[in-house]
C-alpha cells in the first residue's frame, strides 16, 4: 500500500511540475520593468531609461550630447556637441518569436519599431571648434525608427537603427526671418552598458 501511495505522489508531483512548466512557457513574454544605461556612438553619449507601458511597449527618454552639424544657420561653427532631450515610445515586437528559439530577451533584447521625438537646445552647447561664440538653432525631430538591440554578455549591448522623419528648427527665436522645416535621417550604431 506504501508503494501505491508513493508511486501515486511522485506521478502526481510531476505532473504538477509539467504543468507549470508548460504554463509558463505559453505566457506572453515583457519587456523589462525599467531598466538604466548609458550608450556611445560615433555621434554622442547618452544615458537612457525604458519604462515599461505594456508586455511588448517601453518608453524611452534620453538625456545626453549630439554630434550636430549647422552650418545651415551657421557657416563657421565647427563640430559641437549639443544637448538633447529624447521621449521614444518602442515596440518591441518580436519578444515572444526571440524567446521560442531559446534567443535572450532580457534588458530588452529584440527588434523594435519607435517614434523617436528630440529636441535639441542652445542652452548648453560643447564647442570642439574655433568659434567659442557657436550657436545652434533650437530644434525638434520626430522620426519613425526600425532598429535592434542585442546583448554582449551580462550587462554590454549594442544597438542600431534607421528612419525617415521631420524636423523643424526654430529659427524665429534666434533672429532669423522664418522658422525652417525639412526631412530629417536617423542612422544611429551603439554600443552601450545596462545598470
Amino acid at each position: 500500500m506504501k508503494k501505491k501511495v508513493l508511486t501515486l505522489l511522485f506521478c502526481g508531483l510531476a505532473l504538477i511540475v509539467k504543468s507549470q512548466n508548460t504554463s509558463e512557457k505559453s505566457q506572453k513574454q515583457s519587456v523589462e520593468k525599467s531598466i538604466f544605461g548609458i550608450q556611445t556612438g560615433f555621434a554622442g553619449l547618452w544615458i537612457n531609461n525604458e519604462l515599461k507601458l505594456s508586455n511588448q511597449i517601453a518608453l524611452r527618454t534620453e538625456l545626453g550630447f549630439d554630434a550636430y552639424d549647422n552650418d545651415d544657420f551657421y557657416s563657421d561653427a565647427g563640430f559641437l556637441l549639443t544637448t538633447v532631450i529624447t521621449l521614444e515610445p518602442r515596440w518591441y515586437y518580436n519578444l515572444d518569436k526571440r524567446a521560442s528559439k531559446s534567443k535572450r530577451i532580457d534588458n530588452n533584447s529584440g527588434n523594435f519599431f519607435s517614434l523617436k521625438t528630440s529636441f535639441r537646445s542652445d542652452d548648453l552647447l560643447l564647442d570642439f571648434g574655433d568659434d567659442k561664440d557657436a550657436q545652434i538653432v533650437d530644434n525638434l525631430s520626430i522620426i519613425p525608427t526600425w532598429g535592434i538591440r542585442r546583448n554582449l554578455g551580462k550587462h554590454f549591448n549594442y544597438e542600431t537603427g534607421i528612419g525617415v522623419g521631420y524636423i523643424h528648427y526654430f529659427s524665429k527665436n534666434a533672429g532669423f526671418t522664418k522658422n525652417k522645416g525639412e526631412t530629417a535621417i536617423n542612422l544611429h550604431l551603439r554600443i552601450g552598458y545596462q545598470f
